[in-house]
């Protein structure tokens, strides 16, 4: 499980890929890539607050799967870190559903 997760909701993003009419495969990968696309844009708004020694061992912690030291560094290294996802992940989320509501008038 990511890190995140507490943080970040994709429930509605589900919802809206399940009204396109998709294949369960097409669905399965469309979901994988907004996940790939929402992870690397919390990683990017992370790493972006961070100094290049703490992006090592942040980078470390994330290949360990080590949540809680994750957050001991986050919180010790950032200021509102939790607040700087929430932002960039509504910003994804936002781009994500316009991109399904252009998929559907297309159809």
């Amino acid at each position: 499980m990511k890190f995140y997760t507490h943080l970040v909701d994709i429930e509605e993003i589900l919802v809206d890929l399940d009204s396109l009419n998709l294949s369960d495969k097409e669905k399965k990968h469309l979901t994988e890539l907004v996940d790939a696309n929402l992870h690397s844009t919390i990683l990017d708004a992370i790493l972006s607050e961070l100094s290049e020694e703490d992006k090592k061992v942040f980078l470390h912690h994330l290949s360990e799967q080590n949540n809680d030291k994750i957050w001991e560094l986050l919180n010790e290294k950032t200021d509102k870190i939790e607040d700087k996802i929430k932002a960039a992940a509504l910003e994804i989320k936002g781009e994500i559903h316009k991109d399904i509501k252009e998929a559907k008038e297309k159809k």
